[in-house]
């Protein structure tokens, strides 16, 4: 499993990618993509000695089934993959990358039904949107013993700090002002 901590660059789009390149960040997540477009993302990130998170949920083109998924395993070389989906977690598990479950912290029953999940699947990592609420992340972090990753709404560095503060231990973000924080 790929060690995940501090402020994580979450890529948007071309210019997002570029400026990750030339930087000292060792994890990328691409948050949106098309399918045309990983493979040769992922070599240059490689390249670039990046580890490739894809949130697989937002890739324009791809089922995430477990053929879906074996593609980005065995012919893209991915390090790790974001989902909303406890089935693909599982089939993460069993193609042995890391697997962050994104989980949106709405209510407290959307909270609940969601941590049963995590607490089943046991992905290797829990991402909370929004995550500027560290009680909420203390606690998703207590209740299910997994490393927890604030995510949304991450605008200031003083939220990347309350947010660590508050057990995270790393924070993605699209702001690309905070991926030298």
């Amino acid at each position: 499993m790929t060690k995940l901590e501090g402020v994580l660059p979450a890529i948007r789009n071309m210019k997002d990618f570029e400026k990750v390149l030339v930087s000292n960040h060792e994890n990328i997540i691409f948050l949106e993509t098309r399918l045309s477009q990983i493979k040769s993302l992922v070599k240059h990130a490689h390249d670039h000695h990046k580890n490739v998170f894809l949130h697989v949920d937002l890739v324009q083109g791809l089922k995430v089934d477990e053929y879906g998924l074996e593609y980005l395993v065995n012919d893209i070389h991915v390090d790790g993959i974001v989902t909303t989906k406890a089935n693909v977690i599982t089939m993460a598990k069993k193609h042995n990358i890391t697997g962050i479950q994104r989980l949106f912290a709405l209510d407290s029953h959307a909270l609940d039904h969601n941590l049963k999940i995590c607490k089943r699947v046991r992905p290797d990592y829990i991402e909370v949107l929004p995550g500027v609420i560290p009680s909420i992340l203390k606690e998703i972090h207590e209740e299910t013993e997994i490393p927890v990753i604030a995510g949304g709404l991450i605008r200031t560095e003083e939220d990347v700090n309350r947010a660590l503060d508050g057990n995270a231990i790393a924070v993605t973000t699209s702001n690309r002002k905070l991926w030298e924080f």
